[in-house]
């Protein structure tokens, strides 16, 4: 059961209200958020360009801008060292186009995530010299390359290193920095950069405004503006917080790319059909970015990023079909290995465990991630998914708040051949024959209580449905881009008696309900969840027979309190305010 909590934070909303011309409901949403001050309202509500910082605030900017110029100047063979996900593939194809668009003698490489694993390798620069490659530019990796920088630079090489990840750091917080010539990284601790939660991507577009500001090019500013639109997909795929430059990348880049002329990017709008005038943050995190993706999990990253550069209608429209067809088998397979992982831990005592530890030998360990994070959201606990790999398991986490997944891995080092990651996700290799150690000791010294693994729910007003509107609705929209860090906003509604229920969608995962307040203001509600457990927790509640008559439409006097997010439904001309569950009890 899910603990629901009113957030209700107190602040004077006569004088937001009055001060920022908004409505009570908006100005409690942005109180709840921890915006009280009238300026910081305003320039979270207009998210302007003019508030992006200057690139050059970031360490070793000018440094950079520098050494590029010398060898494009000199006709020197880089390198770009990308990497295979969302973030890689966008920050690889900035900094690719803008390099040759200031005829640099430039070419890239990803490395392959099952063979390579992530990051730059000493395969990686031996081949880079033997090509004779005079500089290896990174981008969403190179922080930690500590090994393979050197022997880069054992060769002679120019280095220069552009990422967002952690440093490395020894036991005594001692920071150990690649031998690069330059390391462009927000989280250095001799940067001064305002804001350190920028993706790859963001980082490159920065070191593309930077580069290109030295340069007397004609378009400028509209090829900025088309970079800061893909540098938008790669920060809600990387799940980067949507604040401060975030959100105003996300703000301008989803508006850029609802006129995109990415061929490309239009023909994979095309093949998941998304109408781009439509297009959202939910589009991006949740369709485009997991096709592009897809190419890194189960082939080559160089498939999406060849998308990117596409020439031509019918070489996008082939990378498209590719992208999506590979997206697909990528949720086959992890519908599949998602029922695995319920079986292994429903049948295999593991209920009673807080973190969870699944092993399934014979899932593709690129798509362990994704499926520790659907255990972790249907148990709400930590979670573990390992798989075989050569000559060891490997595996994902995925965290909840109050468990630093990270730090607890590393207090069994002993345990493990490798681990890395942060709080809420992690990526370790071990020992086949170590994993039910590792689960043991995991839970044995487990942090959380059994309260801790009890969902909250945090809703930020109970609002009645009377007082929803066309016009409060448009009003929330200045609320998005919504994502990480900047959450839709949850309403909730008491004691609603649904009169009418229909299953909707092809594969009937949704629920379409008729429902009358207490002052007799009906409205139309979808949910989209676990149908069976909707009707499973009727049934509990109020007996099987009630399920049978909501079924066969013959009206019904159960009453539902919901948490839900209002949305505009238009049809055929035809506008209608609908609500959408997210909770039910």
């Amino acid at each position: 059961m899910e603990n629901w909590v009113i957030k209700n934070r107190k602040a004077d909303f006569t004088y937001i209200m009055e001060k920022c011309g908004i409505s009570e409901v908006l100005a409690r949403c942005l109180v709840n958020k921890g915006f009280e001050d009238p300026k910081d309202i305003e320039t979270f509500l207009k998210s302007s360009l003019d508030n992006l910082y200057n690139p050059f605030l970031l360490k070793d900017m000018d440094k950079t801008c520098h050494i590029l110029k010398e060898k494009i100047a000199h006709g020197k063979k880089i390198r770009i060292i990308g990497d295979y996900d969302v973030d890689g593939i966008v920050a690889t194809y900035i900094l690719y186009r803008t390099l040759k668009k200031l005829g640099a003698q430039v070419d890239y490489e990803i490395p392959d995530r099952i063979i390579d694993g992530y990051g730059m390798n000493i395969r990686m620069v031996e081949e880079a010299k033997s090509h004779n490659v005079d500089t290896l530019l990174t981008c969403d990796n190179g922080i930690v390359a500590i090994d393979q920088i050197k022997r880069a630079k054992e060769f002679g090489m120019t280095v220069i290193v552009t990422d967002h990840h952690s440093l490395l750091e020894t036991d005594d917080n001692t920071v150990i920095l690649p031998e690069a010539d330059a390391i462009i990284n927000p989280h250095r601790r001799d940067c001064t950069y305002p804001f350190s939660g920028l993706c790859g991507a963001a980082i490159t577009y920065k070191l593309a405004v930077a580069l290109l500001s030295q340069y007397e090019i004609p378009d400028k500013e509209d090829y900025l503006r088309e970079l800061l639109s893909y540098t938008a997909i790669a920060t809600v795929c990387d799940v980067m917080e949507l604040i401060d430059e975030n959100r105003i990348i996300v703000k301008h880049g989803l508006s850029l790319l609802k006129d995109t002329r990415n061929i490309g990017l239009l023909a994979l709008m095309d093949a998941c059909q998304i109408n781009k005038k439509d297009l959202s943050s939910f589009h991006l995190g949740f369709i485009i970015g997991p096709c592009l993706n897809a190419s890194g999990r189960l082939d080559t990253a160089k498939i999406g990023l060849k998308l990117l550069l596409s020439e031509t209608k019918s070489e996008a429209m082939e990378l498209a079909g590719e992208l999506k067809n590979l997206n697909e088998a990528r949720k086959d397979m992890t519908a599949k290995y998602v029922e695995k992982a319920i079986s292994l831990i429903e049948e295999g005592n593991m209920l009673d465990d807080k973190v969870l530890v699944v092993y399934i030998p014979e899932c593709h360990e690129s798509i362990a991630g994704i499926i520790a994070g659907r255990i972790r959201e249907r148990y709400h606990r930590p979670t573990l998914i390992l798989t075989d790999s050569t000559d060891y398991a490997k595996g994902s986490g995925r965290s909840i708040d109050k468990y630093n997944m990270i730090e607890e891995l590393s207090k069994h080092r002993e345990l493990l051949i490798k681990v890395g990651g942060h709080p809420m996700a992690a990526g370790l290799s071990l020992l086949p024959e170590n994993i039910d150690i590792l689960r043991k000791a995991l839970n044995e010294n487990c942090p959380l209580t059994f309260e801790m693994l009890i969902p909250k729910i945090t809703i930020d007003i109970l609002l009645p449905l009377g007082y929803l509107s066309e016009e409060l609705i448009n009003e929330l929209k200045l609320l998005e881009p919504f994502g990480t860090g900047n959450s839709k906003p949850l309403f909730a509604e008491k004691d609603l008696t649904i009169k009418s229920i229909m299953i909707i969608g092809k594969n009937a995962n949704g629920i379409r309900l008729r429902v009358r307040n207490p002052y007799g203001r009906e409205m139309d509600a979808l949910y989209f969840g676990d149908v069976d457990g909707f009707f499973k927790y009727i049934s509990d509640k109020y007996g099987p027979d009630e399920v049978q008559r909501l079924k066969t439409g013959r009206g019904s006097n159960l009453k539902l309190t919901v948490t839900y997010y209002p949305k505009i439904n238009e049809y055929k001309g035809y506008k209608s305010i609908q609500l959408i569950i997210q909770n039910y009890r």
